[in-house]
């Protein structure tokens, strides 16, 4: 595997960044945007599966990182549930939920195949290397 230098280079920071700007574009429309309560806790819940992923990076230890991706995919699966709930009070279209769902699945995927790498790679992270 490629030596990342920075969170902005992998995959799942830049999938889950697709995410969470979705998320706030749909919930600029009239009716999600009228429920306080439902866009601020899906906007929230999307820009969490990043930032955690960006802040288990920067941690420097693998048993930090593998920590925050495990927080991160909590909050990729409070996201998922979250668009059944926008879906069930049509705040958006079943073209617009398979869409959000589908790339959520694929990040949780990409997620916890991550985490069995970091687990079995016997990496420990660069806190641990001598200066």
């Amino acid at each position: 595997m490629a030596t990342i230098k920075s969170f902005e280079q992998m995959d799942i920071w830049k999938d889950a960044r697709k995410l969470a700007l979705e998320i706030y574009r749909l919930t600029y429309k009239h009716d999600f945007s009228k429920d306080f309560s439902l866009k601020d806790q899906i906007r929230r819940s999307s820009s969490s599966v990043m930032d955690n992923i960006a802040e288990g990076f920067e941690r420097d230890g693998t048993k930090e990182f593998i920590h925050f991706l495990t927080i991160s995919k909590g909050s990729l699966a409070e996201t998922k549930s979250q668009l059944f709930r926008a879906l069930d009070l049509n705040y958006i279209t079943k073209i617009e939920f398979d869409k959000n769902y589908e790339l959520s699945t694929k990040i949780g995927k990409m997620i916890g195949g991550f985490i069995i790498y970091l687990r079995n790679s016997g990496i420990k992270g660069n806190k641990f290397k001598s200066k």
